[in-house]
């Protein structure tokens, strides 16, 4: 039996237990079944810690790049005498 029909069966076996239920407790559990999805929605758009890492989105150049970051280096070094 594949995934599909398994599926399909559970809202079968649901429904048939909820045909019973007056209009109001229907129109509740849509309403909290709506709540669960935009909460599923809501996790999925939190950016993950993995995903910071990788490329960037710049409108410079690579060669605008690497001359902003030449031109920012600090260089403090003192050569000791022996």
């Amino acid at each position: 039996m594949d995934a599909m029909n398994v599926n399909q069966r559970l809202v079968e076996t649901y429904m048939a237990m909820l045909r019973h239920l007056s209009q109001d407790d229907k129109l509740e559990l849509i309403s909290k079944l709506q709540q669960s999805m935009a909460m599923k929605i809501e996790k999925k758009r939190k950016v993950k810690f993995r995903e910071l890492f990788g490329a960037f989105l710049s409108n410079k150049t690579a060669e605008e790049q690497i001359e902003e970051i030449r031109q920012a280096r600090v260089f403090n070094r003192e050569i000791e005498e022996f």
